[in-house]
């Protein structure tokens, strides 16, 4: 713990057991505090909290303690609270800042407001959530709280000062803190905590008082004992926690009790839906809300937990593979199986972050998907009409294709609906579907610049509604197209360029009738999705890395398999084509409707070229390492009419300029796009800015670079390309994080 500047003179800390002796010497230690008192009424607590270095002093007098104190924090029962409290409140306390440790903060608070008589302003209750298996001053751990979260519940009157204090303490102690509303506290507690120990001593007493309970705990398996390992805590401090926050216990024990009624009767009517859909929501929910929270804090680390890609210079590509599957299709697939009838099989999902957020997010609704294990999925539609509102905000990690098609699915939805993303995510613009399908009749709200989080108010009529993309986007399209599925009427949409089309090729496999006559799409509404099965191809964007590395490292030649090549995809292969690039497709196929071929790209000597406009909208994703080939050319590349990369997860224009200025490359950015003067390049520090493709578009760079490239900020790249690093390897392109080989 690093010594800091003293900022409170004296701290008393009332109650020297494992909690208040851990803060009492964490504080002592870490300089912040000028004198630590203690107070306990254990003389053997006063002498050992002496000997142990946990306060300077001690006394068992409280009113002799408190005297000069700045800081007094109350570590004792939580039954025990209302008399302390009662008893400070008849002492002259000056301007001393109060705080305590209760884990339930409801009673606490009604107890303060009645001793005290409304005089709160210096109160900050809180509650660290930390403990050991040991207890009383002896285990005092001055590193107790590192790491732990640690409750801070102000009031309306609570001095901001003094709520300032009170968090500077804990945050020295090396505790993540967070500020929230007493009533909220006792409500998340109650669920995350005292109902888990709750049914844990619940279930011991009734195995315990069974006729056969000592073969019942002879073959206990693990199960049995992780889950009961918590019934070993102290009866006592659970006695009083339980009767302290017993309101909001009970609210939560009721809902629980009203779920597990539900899984009896599932389990007596031989329900296997209803278990399947709960087993299924219960086996990925930890990992889910995990990732949610990880992301959370890596966002907010501010580069604290940088994951660096070092992508050493040099190599060769060689070899057949197949990158993961079409992240856009696989959207697709979760989407029209949840709202088709019957049970859709699906191939090749990617099991990338983004998919997976989308496939959270219909199970939140209700609808029941097994897997992915190896990238199968099996989803039990629900219909159009199935789906029920999910139980709080639809998380959506990174993905903007989440949520700009879920806007159309939910904006004709009976419920309200709220969908929210990460910091990156956040930053986004979605006023571009909002518009249209404000247009259809739905109402949505966005945060300020049509960001999210976007709320959805259920119960609409929505109406057809022929509509003219502003600009090309297959997101926007797909959305009109899936709110039009509950549109009264026709639904049109026009697009200025072609866009990808997986939305209406999968729709006709679900057996809605779409039309297209050139630049229009066209549904009516009143048909039912039919389940299908559906093979996702490899995703072009993900093979796009590999066929620039073959492209640009001399003496290459590598396979790709079972490449999705849509027509409304493969830009990126004609522009590689037009700069000399050797790609030729093999094995041409149709798979659930789209096009499939193996593609063999040998090492050419690229030039550059002014990429037509018209390509633009068809390789708009794979810009990115496309820019790298440029740099790899002979001449000068010229991209117009791609503004578009300015509102990706990054500005992808002047993200891939500063980097590619940082290995020596002659750019220039302009508002639509950029001009790269081919040349040699160096190697450097980049930062992918929290972009998959950016890191990965500099980790083929490195092929043509005379040093190593190391690459920040690429914790996303798990986002769409899970296994890139592992495939890097199996072709010989040699990067790898940081620290490992």
């Amino acid at each position: 713990m690093i010594p800091v500047e003293p900022v409170v003179g004296r701290l008393v800390v009332v109650g020297l057991g494992l909690i208040g002796g851990s803060f009492a010497k964490g504080l002592r230690e870490s300089g912040l505090c000028r004198e630590v008192v203690g107070v306990d009424l254990d003389a053997q607590s006063r002498k050992l909290a002496v000997e142990l270095g946990v306060v300077d002093r001690c006394e068992a007098d409280l009113a002799a303690a408190c005297v000069g104190a700045d800081v007094i924090q109350l570590a004792v029962p939580i039954l025990a609270m209302e008399k302390l409290l009662a008893k400070l409140a008849a002492l002259d306390l000056g301007s001393a800042v109060l705080t305590d440790v209760g884990s339930a903060k409801g009673n606490v608070v009604r107890a303060a407001r009645e001793a005290f008589a409304g005089r709160l302003s210096h109160f900050v209750p809180g509650h660290p959530i930390a403990g050991s298996e040991q207890s009383g001053v002896e285990a005092s751990n001055a590193a107790l709280f590192r790491h732990h979260k640690v409750i801070l519940t102000p009031l309306a009157e609570t001095d901001p000062a003094a709520l300032a204090v009170v968090d500077r303490m804990w945050r020295t102690l090396g505790a993540d803190v967070e500020h929230m509303q007493v009533e909220r506290h006792d409500e998340v507690l109650a669920a995350t905590s005292h109902l888990p120990h709750l049914l844990a001593f619940g279930l011991v007493d009734s195995l315990a008082k069974r006729n056969e309970n000592l073969d019942i705990f002879r073959y206990a398996a693990g199960g049995f004992r992780d889950f009961t390992r918590i019934a070993g805590s102290d009866p006592v401090m659970w006695h009083d926690i339980f009767l302290a926050n017993r309101e909001a216990v009970l609210r939560t024990l009721d809902t629980f009790r009203s779920d597990l009624d539900a899984l009896r009767e599932a389990v007596d009517a031989g329900d296997g839906h209803q278990l399947l859909g709960v087993f299924t929501r219960a086996r990925v929910a930890r990992e889910h809300f995990g990732k949610i929270l990880a992301r959370r804090a890596y966002m907010n680390a501010k580069g604290s937990s940088d994951l660096v890609f070092v992508a050493q210079p040099g190599g060769q590509l060689s070899g057949r593979v197949r990158v993961p599957g079409d992240k856009s299709i696989s959207h697709r697939a979760i989407m029209l199986g949840s709202l088709a009838e019957g049970t859709t099989e699906v191939e090749g999902f990617l099991e990338g972050e983004d998919a997976l957020a989308t496939l959270q997010a219909f199970r939140d609704m209700g609808v029941v998907i097994e897997g992915p294990h190896h990238g199968r999925l099996t989803i039990h539609g629900v219909g159009l009409q199935g789906l029920k509102p999910a139980p709080g905000p639809i998380y959506l990690g990174n993905s903007g294709t989440s949520m700009r098609l879920l806007a159309g699915v939910l904006a004709a939805q009976p419920f309200d609906s709220v969908l929210s993303g990460d910091a990156s995510l956040s930053r986004r613009p979605m006023g571009r579907v909002a518009a249209p399908l404000r247009e259809m009749g739905a109402v949505i709200e966005t945060a300020a610049e049509g960001r999210p989080p976007l709320t959805i108010r259920g119960g609409q009529t929505l109406k057809g509604i022929d509509y003219e993309l502003p600009m090309a986007s297959a997101q926007v399209k797909s959305s009109v197209l899936l709110a039009g599925l509950y549109a009264q009427g026709a639904t049109r949409v026009t697009e200025p360029a072609p866009t990808r089309d997986h939305t209406e090729r999968m729709l006709r496999g679900f057996g809605c009738p779409v039309t297209v006559d050139g630049a229009r799409v066209s549904l009516a509404s009143g048909k039912a999705l039919v389940a299908s099965r559906i093979e996702v191809p490899a995703d072009i964007s993900s093979a796009a890395f590999f066929l620039v590395a073959a492209s640009i490292a001399e003496g290459s030649e590598l396979v790709l398999e079972h490449v999705g090549v849509n027509p409304t995809r493969t830009g990126v292969i004609d522009i590689l084509r037009l700069m000399g690039a050797d790609i030729t497709l093999e094995n041409p196929r149709q798979v659930g409707g789209e096009p499939v071929a193996d593609l063999r790209v040998r090492a050419a000597k690229l030039h550059g070229i002014d990429i037509p406009e018209a390509l633009v909208p068809l390789a708009i994703d794979e810009f990115p390492v496309l820019f790298v080939a440029a740099a790899c050319a002979q001449g000068r590349t010229v991209l117009r009419g791609a503004q578009e990369l300015r509102v990706k997860e990054s500005d992808r224009i002047q993200v891939m300029a500063d980097g590619l200025q940082v290995v020596g490359i002659n750019c220039q950015p302009t508002p639509d796009g950029i001009i790269i003067e081919g040349g040699k390049l160096g190697g450097g520090e980049v930062h992918g800015h929290g972009d998959h493709r950016i890191a990965m578009a500099f980790s083929v760079a490195a092929l043509r670079a005379s040093a190593p490239i190391r690459i920040h900020d690429c914790a996303n790249v798990a986002t769409s390309f899970p296994n890139f690093l592992a495939l890097c390897a199996e072709v010989g392109l040699r990067v790898a994080e940081e620290g490992k080989s």
